[in-house]
């Protein structure tokens, strides 16, 4: 019989696996909401992205007549990424069980989007989370009640050359908006009734829910102002570390960084009265 890694016992098959970040964290905010420009490994090494600030320069000219020069404005963002791990110690034992290795696997994958989420939303430090970028765009006053300065912000965006991509929401936040009336003496809801939700929308735009955002608020953003550095998800298993007490170790690592181009093409927005 040929021996092959599918069929070998696990001390002779490889211990490392590398899964695309899409399969595996999809539902991360980074990998919804940004324009992933490339991957680097390691704190020092970066992404540095070129962009153009677009100059209102073009115009007419009669013909023959000299067409005055204009320099683009050139830029760019930097954008070094965090390695988040998970290191998850189990007995020989209950790592051989059937649906152990899945289950687990499951657990992290949740961990490291949970983790990413609060980082990509409200990081204060490199990389900045969106609540914390400056000269974003903030509605006038609160949405509440309707969606007229909801409207109006997204229509700033639009205004400075952005083209929204997503909205982003608490989850009271959301239920705040589910709950608008389409008049003071109705039971109607402006959003519909919500009983067989499809994918869920608000002015036209894909609503995300996060439990990361602050409660009742939100993020209107366009994913193009968005660029990050996202790595595969590595996954490695050991049964060396813990020898002495027949255990394994399993570590998961996922390494990712953003930053923003054009904060003036992303808005917030409190569904708080008085705000």
């Amino acid at each position: 019989m040929t021996l092959t890694t599918p069929t070998a016992a696990y001390p002779w098959r490889p211990d490392s696996q590398f899964f695309a970040a899409n399969e595996v964290v999809a539902d991360a905010l980074i990998m919804q909401t940004s324009t992933i420009a490339g991957n680097v490994d390691g704190d020092q090494p970066a992404v540095r992205v070129a962009f153009v600030d677009d100059a209102d320069t073009a115009d007419y000219y009669a013909e023959n007549a000299e067409i005055t020069a204009s320099d683009p404005g050139l830029n760019e963002v930097v954008v070094r990424t965090k390695k988040l791990a998970r290191l998850v110690n189990l007995s020989s034992e209950q790592f051989r069980q059937e649906l152990t290795a899945a289950q687990v696997a499951e657990s992290v994958a949740r961990d490291l989007i949970r983790k990413a989420d609060a980082s990509y939303i409200d990081d204060v430090t490199d990389p900045t989370g969106l609540l914390n970028v400056v000269d974003t765009i903030s509605a006038d006053a609160g949405v509440y009640g309707n969606l007229d300065d909801l409207v109006e912000l997204v229509a700033q965006l639009q205004v400075n050359g952005a083209s929204p991509t997503h909205i982003i929401l608490d989850p009271l936040g959301w239920a705040s908006l589910r709950n608008m009336k389409i008049g003071t003496d109705y039971n109607s809801t402006l959003l519909g009734a919500g009983t067989s939700d499809a994918v869920p929308m608000l002015l036209g735009l894909p609503i995300l829910v996060s439990r990361f955002i602050p409660a009742y608020s939100g993020l209107v953003v366009d994913q193009r102002a968005i660029v990050s550095a996202v790595g595969p998800v590595a996954v490695a298993t050991s049964e060396h570390a813990l020898f002495s007490r027949d255990a394994v170790q399993l570590r998961a690592t996922w390494r990712i960084g953003w930053a923003v181009t054009r904060p003036n093409w992303i808005g917030k927005f409190s569904l708080q009265p008085g705000s």
